[in-house]
């Protein structure tokens, strides 16, 4: 399948175990470290970390095999033979409860996995769970750096949000692991895409205190901080993991689009109309004509006969809070965008009907870096308004979202920001 060229490059404790085990912890602690250099503990995008499914009994999906095992990833080496892509989809469509008694709980209690189905991270913790920034790690590894000794990786499961699945007291837990491996050195965040929304939620349900003894500083990449336009019509087509492709049959289709809709950071990763209101059109549906903004999300659910949509969405969009002084991080700040580059932020649909093949002459563009929006990418100025700490956001012309992360100018900044005293704030 020919991979469309947005998404190539791109892209609570409460919940039961079964969403993700604790077996995803890592089982070893680093070796200690006798340099200077500031620890990196890097937040990859959506989908770029190692998944690994394992099948046992599974009824949920007939047709599709009963056992087994797959991994999910995007440019996945090793993929299944033996479970198609619409029994991956259909056995990684989360099971949320909505019922009245289900009602009754917190959100973040009404999800769990299909029976049968139990997801973990490959290589928790190591540069093994995320591949694809290898240029990343080089460039660290000629300044010196060691992988999973002062380079380590807070990988997550893609389909949950940072609620979920005991995130952040797992991510308190290897970045404090980190701390003290390398000398009890602070260390920095460094998120692409989605990783930063991780990054964030983490920084903002820690103390005050808790940053200014771990966290030195933090890179976010491209962070999606606001959501995009595009995640509104992946809901009616899919997307493919394995290479970011869009389903090619009405079957694949169905079951892609069903499993976004499952998720709850599908919803987290929509463009958020409090920052986005109606400046941009999501969807247009060919059946009545009418167009859709983020603002309209609710008239959009309503129209396609998708009332669990709304009530997703009425949770999870802008569920990352970053805008106002109570959410900024406090801790230094670096941004990186890319910019100049045409970007599909909708799409004209046929009709309001989930499971829609969809090409490419159908994305409705504006400009950013060929995946998020400059609406999106320069929310994050909003933190030039923290009254200490320092923030940047520096734009790259012409250079591609996926291909930000192993930019050389940007790189080279890095490595000086790792070198960098932290602001002195009281």
């Amino acid at each position: 399948m020919r991979v469309t060229s947005w998404f190539r490059v791109l892209l609570a404790p409460l919940v039961v175990a079964a969403v993700l085990p604790p077996a995803a912890e890592a089982s070893t602690p680093p070796a200690p470290a006798t340099t200077g250099r500031t620890p990196v503990v890097l937040f990859p995008a959506f989908h770029l970390t190692k998944l690994r499914v394992d099948v046992d009994g599974q009824s949920t999906a007939p047709g599709c095999p009963r056992r087994g095992s797959f991994e999910d990833w995007y440019l996945n080496d090793h993929p299944s033979k033996k479970f198609s892509q619409v029994c991956q989809d259909r056995l990684l469509t989360l099971r949320h409860d909505s019922s009245p008694a289900g009602r009754t709980k917190p959100m973040a209690a009404r999800f769990s996995e299909q029976p049968g189905v139990r997801v973990s991270v490959v290589d928790y913790g190591s540069t093994r769970s995320a591949p694809f920034y290898e240029p990343l790690y080089r460039t660290l590894e000629r300044h010196g750096y060691r992988r999973d000794t002062d380079v380590r990786v807070a990988g997550y499961d893609s389909r949950l949000t940072p609620d979920l699945a005991g995130f952040v007291p797992r991510t308190r837990r290897l970045i404090e692991a980190t701390y003290r491996a390398n000398g009890d050195r602070p260390v920095r965040l460094v998120g692409h895409s989605n990783g930063p929304l991780y990054a964030q939620y983490l920084l903002t349900h820690t103390s005050q205190a808790w940053r200014d003894k771990y966290i030195q500083g933090f890179t976010p990449i491209a962070g999606n901080f606001p959501g995009q336009g595009l995640l509104y019509p992946v809901m009616f087509s899919g997307l493919n993991i394995q290479d970011f492709g869009y389903p090619t049959t009405r079957a694949n289709a169905r079951s892609s689009a069903r499993m976004y809709l499952s998720a709850p950071s599908t919803y987290m990763s929509a463009a958020d109309p409090r920052v986005f209101g109606d400046r941009e059109t999501v969807v247009k549906a060919g059946s009545t004509g009418r167009s859709y903004t983020p603002r309209d999300y609710p008239e959009l659910f309503a129209d396609a006969g998708l009332p669990a949509a709304k009530e997703l969405a009425d949770h999870y969009i802008g569920f990352v809070k970053f805008t106002g002084p109570r959410w900024f991080p406090n801790v230094d700040v670096s941004a990186e965008k890319g910019s100049g580059l045409a970007t599909p932020v909708g799409a004209r649909l046929r009709n309001l009907k989930v499971g829609q093949v969809i090409s490419t002459d159908q994305f409705l563009n504006r400009d950013g870096d060929s995946n998020q929006e400059d609406i999106t990418n320069e929310a994050v100025l909003a933190w030039r308004s923290m009254p200490c700490h320092r923030f940047s956001l520096t734009d790259h012309p012409g250079v591609g979202h996926f291909d930000l992360p192993g930019d050389r100018a940007l790189l080279d900044r890095l490595v000086g920001d790792l070198r960098r005293e932290r602001a002195d704030c009281p």
